[in-house]
């Protein structure tokens, strides 16, 4: 008998790994990556930290006892005391909320103006492209701690405000990938086929390249909230970020490096929360880069 030789099914042709949906190839890569599962896990713990403060914190972050000012770490105070007598501990659980609260706001207010006037460029004119480009190469030029102090003279201290001159200084990067991924997408056939069957081109954006242009734009926000948390961390460190008796990771080692001599050990805690958060994001970001198709270092070129 002559064997039956069964036809190729489209698994076979494709692969199995182009036959799953891309959702789930997406997250099956990320999950190949340990060290971004590493850093999203941190991450995940820190936020829900930061969530749970008030049921985590052993005392009142804002509770002075000037009488144990300076202690070494013990079984009543963790992480020792500050030169107020508060509890490190309970200060690093609530700075946490602050911090990732900040990156955040200022990785909110980058994307918002960076984003459309990005998509904007890509698809104007190009009078309205150079125009756009000249201003962003402009704000690009400026150092990050003189557009903070310039924002914070005019709109006062506070971390809302500094949050706002970090997020303005994220404009540029978001800009450029936005711009660059926006006339990647803009040939597309999809995007001539919606331009022939009526659609505006605000219904065009939106619809069509707006979804396909994101991949660039969420790597390049997880990479800036790790700038971000830094920069609030600077920002705060000066004095220039959250009013006291607010607690952040910024703001406690500044008070540390007031205290170096007396009490070392306040630096070391903060400070690699610090490290390790902006370690995890880059991480997750480079696991998000390599999932997506892409890699951080053509991100970088367009905008980091």
């Amino acid at each position: 008998m002559t064997d039956v030789v069964t036809p190729p099914t489209a698994l076979d042709e494709v692969g199995i790994d182009e036959a799953v949906p891309r959702r789930g190839r997406v997250l099956r890569r990320f999950l190949r990556n340990p060290a971004a599962v590493a850093g999203l896990v941190f991450l995940v713990v820190v936020i829900l930290v930061a969530i749970l403060a008030p049921l985590l914190a052993p005392h009142d972050p804002n509770e002075q006892d000037l009488l144990n000012r300076l202690q070494s770490p013990s079984r009543d105070n963790l992480l020792g005391t500050d030169e107020f007598g508060r509890d490190q501990l309970s200060r690093l659980i609530y700075g946490a909320r602050t911090s990732l609260v900040a990156a955040v706001e200022a990785v909110a207010i980058g994307t918002a103006l960076g984003l459309p006037l990005g998509m904007l460029a890509g698809f104007a004119s190009r009078f309205v492209d150079a125009l756009l480009g000249r201003i962003n190469d402009a704000l690009m030029s400026v150092p990050f701690l003189l557009m903070a102090l310039t924002v914070i003279a005019v709109l006062g201290p506070g971390l809302h405000t500094a949050m706002f001159a970090v997020g303005i200084i994220f404009v540029p990067r978001m800009f450029r990938v936005s711009r660059a991924a926006a006339q990647n997408v803009r040939n597309e056939t999809y995007v001539e086929a919606s331009h022939a069957l009526g659609c505006t081109t605000t219904r065009t954006v939106l619809y069509h390249v707006l979804p396909n242009m994101l991949t660039p734009v969420v790597v390049t926000m997880a990479i800036a909230l790790g700038s971000a948390v830094t920069a609030e961390a600077s920002l705060s460190y000066l004095g220039l970020g959250v009013r006291p008796p607010t607690a952040s990771w910024g703001s406690m080692l500044g008070a540390a490096n007031s205290n170096l001599q007396q009490a070392p050990h306040l630096v070391y805690v903060p400070g690699i929360m610090i490290a390790l958060t902006v370690l995890a994001f880059a991480m997750v970001g480079d696991g998000l880069a390599q999932a997506l198709g892409t890699s951080r270092e053509a991100v970088a070129d367009k905008g980091l």
